[in-house]
């Protein structure tokens, strides 16, 4: 099988994000603690943020408005202006966030790179996510970005067939089974799980188990490897 063109996630793929998500998380209900438990402030922060994904898309950004509306539900609009400052100042931590790519990351990217078209397939807010990939010194090694603000099998199709030879010849990863793996699988590529330990509840699904272009793998380190293996049937 003649594979040509290898899509990779960013966040939590190539560099920590989640991680920085569950602290913020914790932050957030420190914050609101005298105005409900742990389970209600989340619970309420969850809904709020499903509901305004379709509005702000993912990130940063997205997470820090709608922390600001869960606490002004939680509050009854009478939340604290400190507390408001506080939530603004932790949205910004996460923006200047310092980005270090994850063990194994250039070395397998830079190996990938030599072989096929590496294209970085991401969703997220525009700006943040250039800056993390400038931040990161990984950006010479892709031969295109998209971010994007949904990763759906159409978005596949149009990323493969921009940037490579379709998506029947390209395979993506990522450790996202809802956006990395299933998607791409339906357009028609390879999929590729490199697993990370925390998933994002909204990220979270059944892994196709038995699909013939599906694999899991240990590390991204392996990647370089299995695609040879694909490559040569």
């Amino acid at each position: 099988m003649t594979i040509t063109t290898v899509g990779v996630d960013a966040d939590d793929t190539l560099w920590h994000c989640e991680s920085l998500f569950r602290l913020t998380h914790q932050r957030f209900v420190d914050l609101l603690s005298e105005h409900g438990d742990q389970d209600r402030i989340e619970s309420q922060l969850a809904v709020t943020e499903k509901r305004n994904l379709r509005l702000y898309g993912y990130g940063a950004k997205g997470f820090t408005l709608s922390m600001i509306e869960t606490a002004l539900d939680l509050t009854d609009g009478a939340v604290d202006t400190r507390v408001i400052r506080e939530i603004l100042a932790v949205g910004r931590e996460m923006l200047t966030e310092p980005i270090e790519p994850l063990p194994g990351v250039e070395h397998a990217l830079a190996q990938l790179s030599q072989r096929y078209r590496l294209i970085l397939i991401t969703k997220g807010d525009l700006l943040h996510q250039e800056q993390k990939l400038a931040s990161s010194g990984l950006g010479d090694l892709f031969a295109a970005v998209e971010i994007v603000s949904e990763k759906d099998a159409d978005t596949y199709r149009r990323v493969f067939a921009r940037h490579g030879t379709g998506p029947d010849q390209a395979v993506m990863a990522g450790n996202s089974m809802r956006s990395d793996i299933l998607p791409a699988l339906e357009a028609g590529s390879w999929g590729a799980l490199v697993p990370y330990p925390l998933v994002w509840a909204h990220e979270a699904a059944e892994a196709p188990v038995g699909h013939q272009r599906y694999v899991e793998l240990g590390s991204i380190s392996e990647l370089p490897g299995w695609l040879e293996k694909v490559s040569n049937g």
